[in-house]
Formats: C-alpha cells, structure tokens, sequence
C-alpha cells in the first residue's frame, strides 16, 4: 500500500514538473542594454534577420523588441508577426507578450488569420490561456463569403465562434445584416441574432429581435416580433422561417399578411409563401379583410390561397368558406375573387344573405365595380331561390332557374329578375299592413322591384297561372315552394361569426432560439486568468482600470508612458559611441 501511495506521488510530480512553464526562448543580431532608458531590459534588434522569439507553439519575429527577461514579457516593433502552430497567424507593427500569463496585445494595422477567415482591427488582444482574441475599437472579418464589422468582437477559436457586439453588419453577395450582438460560427456559418435585427435582400427585409441564419444555405428562423417585407406585402408571425434561394418563407402561430398595394389583410396560424410565383397559402382559421368603398369585406375557410402578381391577384377559400360584409354575407363549399376583375364566385353549396334576404341556389356570383369597388350585380345559375320574411308573419318565396339582382348605391337590392319557370308566394298587404291574401304566381319570367329590402312591386311576364287567396282558404302546408328552407339561424351578422361553429386551434408551441453551446462563459473576464489573476504585466504599455459597477478589468492606455522605442532609427541613435571613445 506504501508503495502504491509512492507511485501515486511520484505520478502527481511529474505531471507538475512536466507542466511547468518553459522560459522564453529568443535570438537576435544584435542585442545590448541601456539601464537608464529601459532598466531591466534586453534590447533586440534586426541586422539580417528578424528578431525571433518561441515560447511554448508561438512564434513571434519583429525588427525590433525589449525583453525583459525576470518577467518572462516583451515588447515588438516593426513588421510584427506571431504564429501560433500552422493555423493562427498575426501581423502588426507593434505587439507586447507575456509569457507568464501567455497574454498578447497588438496594435497598429493587426491582422489575425486562421484557415477559416481574416480579422483586420486597429487593437486587438490575445489570451492563449482560453484561446480567445478581443477588440474594442472595430474590427472587420471576411470569409470565403460574409465580411462582418462591429465596434467590439470576440473570438473563441476552440470553438471557432467570433461574439460581434454594438453596430454589427454582415455584409453578403445577396444580403446585408445590422444587428447589435451577433454570435458568428466560423466552421458552419451560423449566426446568431439577439436584439434589433435587420437583414436586407435584393427584394426583401426581415426584422427580428431574435433569430438564427445559415449562411452558408441561405436560411433562417426568426423570432421575436419577426417581419419580412416584400415589395408590396409584409408578413408577420410568432415564428418565421425564410429560404433565399427561392424565396420562401413560412410564418407560425398570430401570423399576418398584409398587401398595402390592394389594401388586404389576411390573417391565421400557419402561412407559406414564395414571393417569386406570387403564391400564399394560409391555414389554421384564415381569415381575409379588404377594404371596399370604405368597408371591409371580410372571407374565412379552412384554407385560403393567394396567387397572382399585385394587380391579378386571385384568393380561394375552401372547406367551409365563410364571406361578411355590414349588409351582406354568406357562405358556401369555397369562394373565388377576383379584385382585378371585381368578382366574387361562391361555389357548391352556397347561400348568401342580403340583409334579411335569404338566396340559395347551385353558384352565386358577385360583381362589383372596378373604380368604386361597389357590388353592381348578383347572378345565382341553377335553382336559384330567395325568401323574404313577411313584415309579420310567412315567408315571401321566389324561385327560377336563375336569378339576375342590381344594386343601388346604398348596396343594396332594388331589382331582381328571376327566369324560366318560375314561382313565387307573396303576402299582399294593404299599406297598414292588414293581409289582403297570399297571391301565388308561375310565368315565365318574374321582376321585383325593391326598396329597404321591402318588396314594392312584382311584375310577371307570360304569366301561366295566378292566383290571390285568402288567408284561411290557403292552408299552411301549401305556403312553402318546393325546396324551400329557412337558414336564418346560420346567417353570419358579424365578423365573429366566420368562426361560430370552428373548432379551436391549438397553438403549436415555438422552439426558442438559442446559442448551441451549453457550456457557455460569460462574455466578460477577457482580462483575467482562469483563477480570477490580472494577465497585464506591469510593463505593459496598458494600465488596468477596475469598473465600479460590476469591477471587470478593463485596460487604458498609460497616460505618461515610458520611453518607447518607435522605430530601428531610435536604436542608431542610442548606439553612437559617445565623444571620446
């Protein structure tokens, strides 16, 4: 057991020995020292060949440099370039290192490359410890696609994630990004959104307060207050999912499609969109809002679809399709309209009410005028029927294979034409509403002539039979045409009643975005060791300044710094022998 505890020991300090830290290594042409101006330090200076350092995989060569050797810390001037192993490369005039705490500063035209991309910045820092890059003073990365500026970034290279923060722009052949904060993935091309965000296509803009996009495929998902602006239409959801290479997108949960070039509004749960073919599709109780000569017409299905160029467009509603407007609605199996054409078809099945009008029959058609958007004219084909409530009681009946309506400028009916075999039931009342009979009637042709949806006369033609009859010679069971069936109850008087009777929509729920990495730092202690340790050497040409508000170390240039050596000329001139010698 004593033995084994040795071993264990004796394993324990070799790895402590073998961890130890490895002194700077260095060669130069020509080195000296001058106590009075730099106490402490080697001067190193290029004759032929750089000054080089090597200390534990990175390589630095300058024209010049101060070594201060107790401190394991020096400082580079003139064509900088450090290089860690055969992947990270940097450039500079200027570069300070502290082997010690394995911490780099650079300055004065930096460039930083890596096989994946190229940083260019004024200022940057390099923690070799965490294996991290830092600026503060803007900086630009470029890959093989994408060039990213931001005020301050941050680069983690074990994981290949640059965190851009304050004034982020991605700029891209096909798309420009703004954004405050920005965590960019160098090896798949993945970037994250967090805050107001903007990307801008050739002819789209989404905005997003929190979003991914691939890069690399063009796509992306978006949340918070998620938008995409077409060049006529703006689609909004709880979630939006967008695809460049043909411009799709799909927007989840309270989604709206505005049109601002032919006023609409279409609303619902689950929206899909390619803008190149015009095409929209919404589902999950849609609903379509228009605005005609001042009021809205409102159309809800199952599924509505939206196709067509801006001054074509063409909606379907299907499955149940529902139509109000303030003095008409109606429904039916599906409706087509046509805004370019100002038609409106309700096929298989439909019934539509004007006012307290009930008309049925195989297919009804709407016209309306192109400038006005009013409604002229109504068409019913095949077994067209309408029925009217008496004033008190029974129900006024008309039938015919088909029925011709106009509209007054009110919107309302003031003529209807019925034709080819038809028949009607009328109450005939005297102007103080006492019944006279029940007049019913077949010709050939019938019209009606209307007036606050009263009927106020009815003219037949090529009448075959007709007869008035007093009420209690017309039994009740003769009262009623052939098909005749009252559907009041179903009548739609409100927007609220395209829904009545829909059964409700559960909300899928949306996957937040968030960044990959689980094991995510904090963004701040850039400055300090693992152990919580300043990396600064008190050489450096950077003091550090302790934040009062939450004392992360921050660095400041020195504001009377020492003598510096600036250029291989300050080193001639302190080399000539002095009078005398």
């Amino acid at each position: 057991m004593k033995y084994f505890s040795f071993i264990i020991a004796f394993y324990c300090f070799s790895l402590i020995y073998a961890q130890e830290q490895q002194p700077i290594h260095y060669e130069s042409d020509r080195t000296r020292m001058d106590e009075e101006n730099f106490p402490g330090a080697f001067i190193f200076t290029k004759v032929k060949n750089q000054v080089y350092f090597n200390h534990e995989g990175i390589e630095v060569w300058c024209d010049q440099a101060l070594f201060y050797k107790s401190d394991e810390f020096f400082k580079a001037y003139g064509n900088v370039k450090m290089m860690q192993g055969d992947t990270i490369t940097l450039t500079s005039k200027y570069a300070e290192y502290n082997g010690t705490t394995q911490f780099a500063f650079a300055s004065e035209d930096v460039v930083l490359t890596s096989p994946s991309n190229t940083l260019v910045t004024d200022t940057l820092f390099f923690n070799r410890e965490k294996q991290e890059s830092y600026y503060r003073s803007g900086g630009k990365v470029k890959d093989s696609t994408n060039t990213i500026k931001s005020i301050v970034g941050r680069y983690y290279m074990e994981r290949e994630k640059y965190a851009f923060r304050e004034n982020v722009v991605v700029t891209n052949p096909d798309y420009e990004i703004h954004t405050d904060i920005l965590d960019f993935y160098t090896d798949t091309g993945h970037a994250y959104l967090y805050g107001p965000s903007i990307i801008t296509g050739e002819d789209s803009k989404i905005y997003c307060e929190k979003g991914f996009y691939d890069t690399q495929l063009d796509e992306g998902h978006f949340q918070q207050n998620a938008s995409i602006d077409y060049e006529t239409r703006n689609l909004k959801g709880d979630s939006i999912y967008f695809r460049q290479i043909d411009n799709f997108a799909s927007a989840t949960n309270n989604i709206k499609v505005t049109d601002t070039l032919n006023n609409s509004v279409v609303k619902g749960h689950y929206a899909e969109m390619y803008k190149d073919v015009d095409s929209l599709l919404i589902t999950k109780n849609p609903i379509a809002s228009s605005l005609q000569d001042k009021d809205s017409v409102h159309i809800a299905s199952d599924i509505l679809m939206v196709t067509g160029k801006s001054d074509q467009r063409i909606l379907r509603a299907f499955n149940d399709a529902r139509i109000f407007k303030k003095d008409l609605s109606g429904k039916a199996d599906s409706i087509w309209s046509s805004e370019s054409k100002g038609l409106t078809k309700m096929i298989t099945n439909p019934i539509l009410w004007a006012e307290e009008s009930q008309i049925t029959g195989d297919s009804i058609q709407l016209t309306s005028h192109l400038e006005t958007n009013k409604i002229d004219s109504l068409k019913v084909f095949y077994d067209a029927f309408m029925v009217m409530k008496d004033s008190i009681e029974g129900y006024n009946q008309v039938k015919g294979k088909e029925m011709y309506a106009l509209f007054n400028e009110d919107n309302q009916m003031h003529e209807v034409n019925f034709v080819k075999n038809t028949e009607t039931i009328y109450y005939v009342r005297e102007d103080d509403g006492n019944l006279v009979g029940i007049d019913k009637a077949l010709s050939s042709a019938i019209k009606l002539k209307l007036e606050n949806n009263e009927i106020l006369d009815i003219y037949y033609f090529e009448t075959v039979d007709s007869n008035l009859y007093p009420e209690n010679e017309f039994p009740p069971n003769f009262r009623r045409l052939k098909g005749f069936l009252w559907r009041g109850d179903e009548m739609i008087r409100s927007k609220d009643d395209l829904f009545k009777g829909r059964s409700e929509i559960e909300l899928v729920k949306i996957k937040g975005i968030k960044d990959p990495d689980s094991n995510k730092e904090e963004e701040n202690g850039f400055f300090e060791t693992k152990d919580g340790e300043s990396l600064i050497n008190p050489r450096s040409s950077f003091e550090e300044e302790i934040n009062s508000d939450d004392g992360e170390r921050q660095l400041k240039p020195k504001l009377k710094p020492k003598k510096e050596l600036k250029s291989k000329k300050d080193i001639q001139l302190q080399e000539k022998p002095k009078p005398g010698n």
